[in-house]
């Protein structure tokens, strides 16, 4: 079922983009939405087209499957995590974590010594 609305919503999307490219450009951008004299979207030439109508569809539908693909999806994913599919032991507590090494530890190593990379005590 879930493959089937995402190819429908992959149609819809294909469509939407159709009509929007088919569609004649208005010029001036959003200044045209102003309060400003004719043109504007409540004045007669702003009545929907046929073309409008379908873009207005196409929206619509696409908007309903996305809700659609994120509700199954949520179903889906129920209380499992990310980690639980690859394998990451999710069973420590955080009083559980292991202690970084202090401050010295993480420092570069000094001429001579023999930490191999980290400042370790050497055993003597």
């Amino acid at each position: 079922m879930e493959n089937v609305i995402l190819i429908v919503h992959l149609i819809l999307a294909l469509g939407l983009i159709g009509t929007v490219l088919l569609q004649r450009s208005e010029g001036g951008g959003l200044g045209g939405m102003g309060g400003g004299g004719g043109g504007g979207l409540v004045s007669a030439r702003g009545a929907a087209t046929a073309l409008g109508k379908v873009t207005w569809a196409l929206a619509i539908g696409f908007i309903c499957t996305s809700i659609t693909l994120t509700i199954i999806a949520a179903q889906n994913s129920g209380s499992s995590s990310v980690l639980d599919r690859i394998g990451v032991d999710t069973s420590t507590t955080a009083g559980d974590t292991p202690a970084l090494p202090s401050g010295d530890a993480l420092l570069p190593p000094v001429p001579g010594s023999t930490g191999g990379g980290l400042n370790l005590p050497v055993a003597e």
